[in-house]
């Protein structure tokens, strides 16, 4: 029998992505198994993840999330994070939900991204129509592909991104629109994702519209857009006044959702009108989650 030299979770560097080491760095493998796994492996010729399971010490889940991990595709198991469970794609990243969202990513790169531009206004004709739960999985799923990926949220009417991924609020787009903030952007690292930050959009002013026209939106997104590769744009609802048909206007272009059995076709039919008087619009998505 060949000599396995037992190894411990100490002995690999921080930055390891063996797939050992990051088993025991997720607490799914005790890092006194590491010998016995490497053993078995080598006795039927397994990789070390496989072995690992039918030696019945860990599960296909742990595996795949190790996998995802040293293939540079963050996820989050359950309860990791404490995001909203509506982030189907950190959660449930296998999901059919989640294969659509790379589908559209995909055309978003080819389309979109491609031709030069970095942001785009994701916007509905009325509330509840799918907007956040879009901008905040897209998102995701770009930041998986290792592009600096930031989410704004502009909806200054009825903010959610803040609440979606548990970041501090007190701060954010409105104060940084009537120049109180000394210039500086409270943009937050997102934990547990290494390429995605969220600038929240602070406290509700009683001047939406007028603020989202000034000059300084389009100065914030021309900074923005300078140092990261994608910017997502949660917007108000199109019912409530301009201001996403201003957003679409400053960034150039716009994916509109509607949701399956709730939005008004008359209504999502005017506010398609409004934006293709301002803006290209890119795409559009029918949600049905």
């Amino acid at each position: 029998m060949s000599e396995v030299k037992l190894q411990s979770v100490q002995d690999y560097e921080p930055a390891d992505t063996r797939i050992g080491a990051l088993l025991v760095r997720s607490g799914a493998l005790a890092e006194t198994d590491i010998a016995k796994v490497l053993e078995f492996s080598q006795q039927r010729d397994l990789q070390f993840g496989e072995a690992a399971i039918r030696l019945g010490l860990v599960r296909k889940g742990d595996v795949a999330y190790a996998l995802a991990q040293q293939f540079d595709y963050p996820y989050l198991l359950p309860g990791v994070g404490d995001f909203d469970k509506e982030l189907v794609a950190a959660y449930k990243p296998f999901t059919p939900r989640v294969e659509a969202l790379r589908a559209l990513r995909m055309q978003l790169m080819f389309r979109w991204v491609a031709a030069g531009h970095s942001a785009l206004a994701v916007v509905s004709a009325g509330a509840r129509e799918g907007r956040t739960y879009l901008a905040a999985n897209l998102a995701i799923v770009f930041s998986q592909l290792g592009d600096r990926t930031l989410l704004l949220d502009s909806n200054l009417l009825q903010p959610r991104l803040h609440t979606v991924f548990h970041v501090d609020n007190k701060v954010g787009l409105s104060a940084a629109l009537v120049g109180r903030t000394g210039g500086e952007l409270n943009v937050q690292k997102v934990p547990h994702f290494a390429n995605l930050w969220v600038l929240p959009a602070g406290a509700v002013p009683p001047n939406p519209d007028e603020l989202l026209a000034r000059n300084e939106y389009e100065a914030i997104l021309h900074r923005l857009s300078r140092e990261y590769d994608i910017i997502l744009i949660d917007t108000p609802p199109g019912y409530s006044g301009v201001g996403a048909e201003t957003i679409a206007y400053r960034c150039g272009g716009a994916l509109l959702v509607a949701h399956r059995d709730h939005s008004k076709l008359d209504a999502v039919q005017k506010f398609k009108a409004r934006i293709e008087a301002r803006a290209e619009l890119v795409g559009s998505v029918l949600s049905t989650f």
